[in-house]
């Protein structure tokens, strides 16, 4: 079942293109990712498609509802949680949830176990009195989820969810992200983080408005058409300008401490980096063959698209 089609959507703000004419398809129960740098249209588009900004051109549907005019069906029908937190620091948690329980029409016995269905989640303890500011990150990111799903929506909409908070804050947010798949409900989520695009089932790679690539993590990294060689050495900065002018060499970027290069498939690059290394005087070094990364296959398209 396709919970969000999306046909030529796009955004402009005078003369500056934000979204140019995306299109795709969103399952039911899939975890779906938009991964890209800032500025390359991720909230814009994620903000159409919650009915908080108009489209200038295209269709898109959410839950069955057009975006355009089913906006207020589709705010009901959704969970939406803004980098930001979207939470009101100046309030206690629960004056917080109350807030968000009133914007979704709950009261009573239900609003009453849903906030407590969030305190649980988010981890609030004792501390449902305490002023939002005073929380840490990871807490207040865990709350300002609990407030998108008060209502129990079918669908989550994350735009860069872990924005500003540390790594194990992170992992523990994407161990919520899977739950609520694992319950059917289908979670849109934004990210500039290629480790988070992995748990994604399928992502989309946007640059400067327009989706270069989708498919599942594995099938981007399988479809790349170069192979790809990790080169370990301790003064990898100063080596990597050499290796990137190579004339077999297609494409290089540094990776963590190592240079990730890039060269035709079936091409002895091992061989020529090792003449090259030798060459050059460099006598500490390791060369060996890896998986290509997200980040080798969205690099390898935003050169070839001249970004």
């Amino acid at each position: 079942m396709v919970e969000v089609e999306v046909s030529g959507l796009t955004k402009t703000f005078g003369d500056f293109t934000a979204v140019d004419a995306v299109s795709f398809e969103v399952n039911k129960g899939e975890i779906f990712g938009f991964l890209g740098p800032n500025g390359a249209g991720k909230s814009t588009t994620i903000k159409m498609l919650c009915g908080i900004l108009a489209p200038t051109e295209g269709r898109g549907r959410v839950g069955g509802h057009d975006i355009v005019t089913g906006q207020d069906a589709i705010k009901q029908s959704i969970g939406y949680m803004s980098q930001r937190f979207s939470l009101y620091e100046d309030l206690t948690v629960e004056e917080n949830l109350d807030f968000f329980g009133s914007v979704y029409g709950l009261e009573g016995a239900r609003l009453e176990r849903r906030k407590g269905f969030a305190m649980e989640m988010a981890e609030i303890g004792e501390r449902k009195n305490t002023l939002v500011r005073e929380l840490p990150a990871g807490m207040k990111q865990r709350l300002a989820l609990g407030g998108a799903i008060l209502h129990d929506p079918p669908m989550l909409f994350l735009d860069e969810p872990t924005s500003g908070v540390d790594p194990l804050a992170r992992r523990n947010f994407w161990d919520l992200i899977y739950k609520f798949s694992g319950e059917g409900k289908t979670v849109f989520v934004t990210t500039h983080y290629m480790d988070e695009a992995e748990h994604c089932d399928r992502i989309a790679l946007i640059i400067a408005g327009k989706i270069i690539e989708l498919d599942s993590p594995q099938a981007l990294k399988d479809s790349l058409a170069y192979g790809v060689f990790a080169l370990r050495v301790d003064d990898f900065i100063s080596v990597f300008d050499g290796v990137a002018r190579l004339p077999f060499v297609k494409e290089a970027a540094i990776f963590g401490s190592d240079i990730h290069v890039l060269g035709e498939k079936g091409f002895p690059m091992e061989k020529e980096l090792r003449a090259y290394m030798k060459k050059t005087g460099v006598k500490k070094f390791s060369i060996e063959r890896v998986e290509p990364s997200l980040e080798d296959v969205f690099v390898t398209n935003a050169r070839r698209l001249g970004v």
